[in-house]
């Protein structure tokens, strides 16, 4: 049986493992957000497209969606590897449009 030590370390590492996921779950949420409304998609079909997009960058999902809601934020180009899998992955979806940079 552990120790009471290590029992509180195994918790307080997973305490800390969940509010990071959960972080990570209100960004890619908010990222969504912005593509629901830039290109009328459905919830559905904006976290498909930002997995693609994070699938053909190679880039972690949390980081596609951070670098959309930056880009949300200030308006300054998206880094040219993610705008191209934004943009290949938008083309699935007809009407949708492209990010403006």
């Amino acid at each position: 049986m552990p120790s009471r030590d290590e029992q509180l370390a195994r918790l307080e590492e997973e305490v800390a493992q969940l509010r990071q996921a959960v972080a990570s779950h209100a960004v890619i949420d908010q990222a969504i957000g912005v593509l629901i409304c830039l290109h009328q998609l459905s919830p559905a079909d904006g976290f498909t497209v930002l997995r693609v997009a994070s699938q053909l960058a190679n880039t972690k999902l949390h980081t596609v969606a951070e670098a959309v809601l930056d880009w949300a934020h200030t308006r300054q180009p998206l880094p040219a590897p993610l705008k191209e899998a934004l943009n290949e992955a938008l083309r699935a979806y007809p009407g949708a449009g492209t990010p403006e940079s």
